[in-house]
């Protein structure tokens, strides 16, 4: 099934439960499949590589907007923000704990022969591809800097 049937199937739910903050969370899932297949030029199906990248920008537009709101000092908004990611991340693959991260990032450091932080870009190039969706870039990113970062 996918991502497409996959929301609207639970939009109806969501309706049916007249639970606002997930049907607004998953319009915004929806809208943005919409956008994605129609900007290729026609109405085309994502490969689940663009579905998990389409996810993971929703989410990271939502922490972005926590951020500021809390920064605003708006709270209330901040946890409607939170609640929707939550919402959003139901639909992407199992994420990998910190540990796991970090051994296959080790293993990459040594697959690529990193060896400074100047080699950052090479693992990351290597890691964002092979954890793609199932770790949050920034983890990846905090871990490789203290791995190279004696």
């Amino acid at each position: 099934m996918s991502l497409k049937s996959r929301v609207e199937e639970e939009m109806k739910n969501a309706m049916k439960a007249k639970d606002t903050i997930t049907l607004e969370a998953l319009r915004a899932i929806k809208s943005k499949i919409l956008l994605e297949q129609t900007s290729k030029g026609g109405n085309t199906e994502l490969t689940e590589e663009q579905e998990v990248k389409l996810l993971q920008s929703l989410i990271k537009q939502r922490r972005d907007s926590i951020e500021q709101f809390q920064k605003a000092g708006r709270t209330e908004l901040a946890e409607k923000e939170l609640a929707e990611i939550r919402v959003i991340e139901r639909f992407l693959p199992a994420q990998l704990s910190e540990d796991e991260v970090r051994k296959i990032l080790q293993e990459i450091i040594a697959r690529v022969g990193a060896t400074s932080p100047k080699d950052m870009g090479k693992v990351m190039g290597v890691a964002s591809k092979e954890l793609a969706g199932k770790a949050d870039n920034k983890l990846i990113a905090d871990i490789v800097k203290s791995l190279l970062n004696p």
